[in-house]
């Protein structure tokens, strides 16, 4: 399963979790789903936003899971 790995890369970077809700100015509702890993899908313009805010490349911002 692949997960978002936006908690521990806001935590790296000393951000918070509503830092990266209002930089994406998503509803608090769809952008908890998708940081909680309960959605099935991610528009890649917030790939590509939580890149660029999170200094990161996609293959940081996801992780593979067994579970």
């Amino acid at each position: 399963m692949i997960k978002l790995n936006a908690l521990e890369l806001l935590e790296k970077n000393g951000r918070t979790k509503y830092w990266l809700y209002k930089q994406l100015g998503m509803s608090y509702q769809n952008f908890n789903k998708m940081i909680n890993n309960e959605t099935q899908s991610i528009r890649y313009e917030n790939i590509e936003a939580m890149c660029l805010l999170l200094n990161c490349t996609p293959n940081e911002l996801f992780k593979f899971s067994e579970d």
